[in-house]
C-alpha cells in the first residue's frame, strides 16, 4: 500500500515534470475504477493543464488549470508510471494520460481496489471517505495528537491506523513507527502514559523524516512499478522458513523478530524491545 513516504516521492517527481503541461490525450481503459465517470474524466481532463500535486493522507490531488481536480486513493496496490507511449502497458491498467511533452502518465491496480475522482475544486469534501479523514499526519502538531488519540482507546496499532484519528498511516509504517518509540503493536492505548504517547508522536516525524529522502532519491529518476520498503527496520523482517540463523533479528537488541498475520494484516515487531 503506497504511504505517506511513498506518496510524498510521487508527489516530488510529478512536481518535477507535470506542472502547467497540457494532457493532449486521456484514456480510461477500466472504467468502473473511475467512480465519477469514464466520460466526464476523459472530457475534463483532455486539453487541461496540471497545476502543483497535493497530497492529503493517503490520497493524491492533481488540481487542474479549470479549477477541477484529479483526487486518487491508491489503496492496496495502484501504482503510477511516467513513461514513453511505445513502453508496454502493466496488467489492469486503469487509465493513460497523453501528456504535450510526449510522456504518459499511467495508473494500474492489480486488485481494482483503487478509487478515481474528477470532481470541481470545492467538491474535494464531498469524495468518500475524505471528508471524514482526521488531520495528515504531518501537520497534526503534538497538543493535538495528544487530545485526539485518547479519543481511542483500542490496540495502538489499530489506532494509528485508523483514518478518523489521523490520516496516512498505513500498515507497513504503524510497525516502524511503534518499533521507533518501543511499542508493543497491541498495547491498548488506554494503558498509554502521556510519556508514551509523547514518545509515540516524535517517532512518528523520526520515521517519517528518514524515509521520505530516501523514496525521494529512490523514485528521482524514474517510479518502480513495485513498492521500495528495504530501508525498514522491522516490517516484514522476520526471518523466512530456511534461512540463516542470524537473519530476521532485531536491529536493536538482536532478539528474533516476530511477526503473525490478523485479519491477513502483516504486524512485524520485537517482542525483547516493544514489552
Amino acid at each position: 500500500m503506497p504511504e505517506v513516504p511513498d506518496l510524498e516521492a510521487i508527489r516530488a517527481f510529478f512536481n518535477d515534470r507535470i506542472v502547467g503541461q497540457e494532457i493532449t490525450q486521456a484514456e480510461a481503459l477500466i472504467p468502473h475504477v473511475i467512480r465519477t465517470g469514464a466520460a466526464d474524466f476523459t472530457a475534463t481532463l483532455t486539453n487541461n493543464r496540471f497545476g502543483q500535486v497535493l497530497r492529503q493522507g493517503k490520497f493524491l490531488l492533481f488540481p487542474l488549470a479549470d479549477e477541477h481536480v484529479m483526487v486518487i486513493n491508491a489503496m492496496l496496490t495502484g501504482r503510477f508510471s511516467y513513461t514513453e507511449p511505445k513502453a508496454k502497458k502493466h496488467a489492469r491498467t486503469i487509465f493513460i494520460l497523453t501528456l504535450e511533452g510526449g510522456h504518459q502518465i499511467r495508473y494500474s491496480d492489480q486488485l481494482l481496489m483503487g478509487k478515481i475522482y474528477v470532481v470541481p475544486a470545492e467538491g474535494v469534501a464531498s469524495v468518500p471517505m475524505f471528508a471524514e479523514m482526521g488531520p495528515d499526519i504531518l501537520a497534526i502538531s503534538e497538543d493535538d495528537f495528544r487530545a485526539r488519540i485518547k479519543k481511542h482507546p483500542g490496540q495502538i496499532k489499530n489506532v494509528l491506523t485508523n483514518h478518523k484519528f489521523v490520516s496516512g498511516i498505513g500498515n507497513a509504517y504503524s510497525d516502524e513507527i511503534l518499533f521507533e518509540a518501543r511499542l508493543d503493536p497491541f498495547r491498548k492505548r488506554s494503558t498509554m502514559s502521556d510519556d508514551d504517547i509523547g514518545r509515540l508522536y516524535r517517532a512518528v516525524h523520526k520515521v517519517y523524516g528518514r524515509s521520505i529522502p530516501i523514496l525521494r532519491e529512490h523514485f528521482r529518476d524514474a517510479l518502480d512499478y513495485e513498492e521500495w520498503r528495504e530501508h525498514l527496520k522491522v516490517h516484514r523482517k522476520g526471518a523466512k522458513p530456511g534461512a540463516p540463523k542470524d537473519e530476521g533479528r532485531c536491529p536493536r537488541c538482536g532478539h528474533h523478530i516476530s511477526e503473525i498475520a490478523p485479519n491477513q494484516r502483516i504486524t512485524s515487531w520485537c517482542r525483547n524491545c516493544q514489552k
